[in-house]
């Protein structure tokens, strides 16, 4: 409810003007295949193409999908749609060639490209996000993982990441609780979304179920947004601290006053 949660900004309380919550709702999702060259390592590109399919396989006829690909460059391989048997057909047209990796530029260009093409009407449209498929390489981005997350927070677009490894590269590997932290699990959590470490199909599988699931389930949270111009830091948590919540790390402000949700 609303008094379970607390929004700061800049570290200052912010009254809760307005809240719902949704428990179910219809997803958007621009899954952003990585096909630079050290995806030809071991199994790394199977495996993120099973993970893509197990993100299909929890949609539902309401849902859209999007696939993109990128190495140096960013590849709209199939736009958004609800059909997930041509979706799940574009990843056979995924291909690997030996490039660079310009991740942290595809990142930030398919969260532009899921804003413009927006999230239906209505007080609860679909939930939009970027889900990157990739062995957490850049060696080629102009954009850093703060730029990056600056602009997804900004539009609200949060950035899932789902990062094929072998066991022996895994930082989850001897236990499935330890926090990891690098760039891209600070660039995920900055957006409100989360980095997740896979280095077995069913570990895939769990985190895509769980990806698709925290999409559904939403809360807005409206309150009065700061006159001052720039960046402006947010801060989620609800009073349980047992409880965990994905939210973006702030708003810019351009000059206007308004509701921030």
């Amino acid at each position: 409810e609303r008094k379970d949660f607390i929004v700061a900004e800049g570290g200052r309380p912010r009254p809760i003007l307005d809240f719902s919550a949704q428990v179910d709702g219809p997803v958007k999702v621009a899954i952003l295949f990585d096909i630079s060259g050290s995806m030809r390592i071991g199994t790394k590109a199977e495996d993120a193409r099973q993970a893509a399919l197990h993100l299909l396989g929890a949609f539902r006829a309401n849902d859209e999908g999007a696939v993109f690909a990128f190495d140096t460059r960013l590849d709209r391989v199939t736009g958004f749609t609800s059909n997930v048997q041509k979706l799940e057909a574009s990843l056979t047209r995924v291909d690997t060639p030996y490039g660079q990796t310009s991740m942290y530029d595809a990142v930030a260009e398919t969260a532009r490209a899921v804003a413009v093409a927006g999230s239906g009407n209505g007080r609860f449209p679909q939930r939009s996000a970027v889900v990157v498929l990739t062995d957490g390489v850049d060696t080629h981005s102009r954009l850093t993982p703060e730029q990056v997350s600056g602009l997804a927070s900004g539009i609200d677009v949060p950035v899932y990441i789902i990062a094929v490894m072998s066991p022996i590269d895994d930082p989850t590997e001897d236990g499935a609780q330890a926090e990891v932290i690098g760039p891209l699990a600070n660039l995920a959590r900055w957006t409100g979304g989360e980095y997740f470490a896979v280095s077995a199909p069913a570990r895939a599988s769990v985190a895509a179920r769980q990806i698709i699931e925290e999409l559904r389930h939403q809360y807005v949270l409206a309150f009065e947004a700061s006159t001052a111009p720039g960046w402006r830091p947010l801060e989620v948590r609800a009073r349980d601290r047992d409880l965990v919540v994905r939210a973006r790390a702030g708003y810019t402000v351009a000059g206007a006053v308004g509701e921030v949700e």
